[in-house]
């Protein structure tokens, strides 16, 4: 196995609900120890991949696949390839976390001698085992959070979907949720990750999968996705003396495109500007400055910003600048099937245990 290993891929991807579309030719491909960050407003078809993929939809056309199983033909092996988190932690009352875990264990079917070493593993993995003796109800969100990362990782999947893991966490929770998704896939496994915290999102993030309408809007990493919408990149120029800004401006307009926005910052000492040049082109710009005699601290392109990209594809794909449209079913509050949450029962990749989560949740 590789580091260039595709283990998660799905090729024209299609779904349907009668005359609705809730997934529309989605391809999309994932490779071990990437992290995809699967964005896109309520309704754009997220849950609908997300439950083909754990084997609880069947598409009506495409494929999907997870470590060469067929999602549809395969799904008992889907099951143990994959594991499942959603956005809402399922518990029972009166137990403490390593009875959960043990009960989650027994369901997957591990072994009890070898369930009590992964239990000890997995905690470890999610820095819970302080916690282990605590019970799951008493627990703060964040801890319940990982709890649920332990939850999911019993069974050693090689894939992992969470639904919104950050969700509700405090800035120290989200900075302990983000390590800790970083290090899953560092030891290997593939994550796919939706969140509407795109700031927080963009931090942890190989690549980035954004989905609208059912039609997948823009895929790559977080640079070429910004490429695609913008078709231009920011960089900035950092100067050491407040008196050479209006120069180095001037100069820069004069070497890039005519309508390009150039703008400066006295207070940064920057000068900024958007170019669709290519680097020869950028190395004529600092080439120049420097010739010049235009002191530099800094020159670079700016990262680009996964919100602005997400809510331009969204925008663009609505047809009404910063109004999205409506899909059917979604007015007075209805929602369509691409909509609706995948149940707790996918949470785990053991039959049983999915049955089990479903009848025996409480507290939501």
């Amino acid at each position: 196995m590789t580091a260039s290993e595709v283990v998660v891929e799905t090729k024209n991807l299609t779904k349907q609900y009668g005359e609705f579309t809730a997934l529309d030719d989605l391809s999309i491909s994932i490779c071990r120890g990437q992290i995809l960050g699967f964005i896109g407003p309520n309704g754009a078809g997220k849950t609908t991949t997300i439950k083909i993929l754990v084997g609880l939809s069947r598409p009506t056309s495409g494929s999907a696949t997870i470590a060469g199983a067929d999602c549809v033909k395969d799904a008992r092996r889907i099951r143990k390839l994959v594991g499942y988190m959603p956005d809402k932690f399922g518990s029972y009352d009166n137990m403490r976390v390593v009875e959960y875990l043990d009960f989650f264990g027994a369901a997957f079917g591990i072994g009890r001698k070898q369930r009590r070493k992964r239990i000890e593993e997995v905690l470890e993995t999610t820095q819970s085992s302080y916690m282990r003796d605590r019970y799951v109800e008493s627990l703060s969100h964040g801890m319940q959070q990982r709890v649920g990362i332990a939850r999911t990782l019993l069974h050693d999947p090689e894939v992992l979907i969470f639904d919104e893991p950050a969700n509700g966490l405090d800035p120290e929770a989200r900075i302990e949720m983000r390590q800790i998704l970083l290090n899953l896939a560092a030891m290997g496994k593939t994550l796919i990750v939706t969140s509407h915290i795109l700031p927080e999102l963009s931090r942890i993030c190989d690549q980035v999968a954004i989905i609208h309408g059912g039609k997948l809007r823009a895929a790559g990493s977080l640079e070429e996705i910004t490429r695609q919408v913008n078709q231009k990149r920011m960089v900035e120029a950092q100067l050491t003396s407040p008196e050479q800004l209006a120069t180095a401006a001037e100069l820069i307009k004069g070497l890039i495109e005519a309508d390009a926005e150039v703008s400066t910052s006295p207070a940064e000492l920057i000068v900024r500007f958007r170019t669709g040049g290519n680097e020869y082109q950028l190395e004529k710009v600092l080439s120049a400055l420097v010739k010049n005699e235009i002191r530099i601290s800094q020159f670079s392109e700016i990262a680009g910003d996964l919100e602005e990209a997400f809510l331009l594809v969204t925008r663009e794909s609505s047809g009404r600048p910063g109004e999205e449209k409506s899909k059917p079913g979604e007015a007075n509050g209805a929602t369509d099937p691409a909509d609706s949450s995948v149940t707790d029962h996918s949470e785990g990749s053991s039959a049983d245990s999915d049955q089990m989560a479903k009848t025996s949740k409480k507290g939501h």
